[in-house]
């Protein structure tokens, strides 16, 4: 039970990132993105994905590998359009 409330939970934070990663794929519009708030983040989900791995916790793992994909889609646009 404890596992699949962890998978719900990192299903639910990791979805939220979608839209977002699909609005400013398409309008590549980042201007309104903070990038270093987005550095700081992506470098805390990195963290979280390395935790997950030590210590072999399947959702920390799953969540945390998409949301840094996402997450670093988002930072990229942002690098890549100023």
């Amino acid at each position: 039970m404890v596992t699949l409330l962890g998978l719900l939970a990192g299903l639910m934070t990791t979805v939220a990132f979608v839209p977002q990663v699909i609005k400013t794929w398409r309008t590549q519009a980042t201007h309104d993105i903070s990038l270093a708030t987005f550095a700081i983040f992506t470098t805390g989900v990195f963290a979280w994905l390395v935790y997950g791995i030590v210590i072999r916790d399947a959702p920390l793992i799953m969540a945390n590998a998409v949301t840094f994909v996402l997450a670093g889609t988002i930072l990229y646009l942002k690098i890549k359009n100023g």
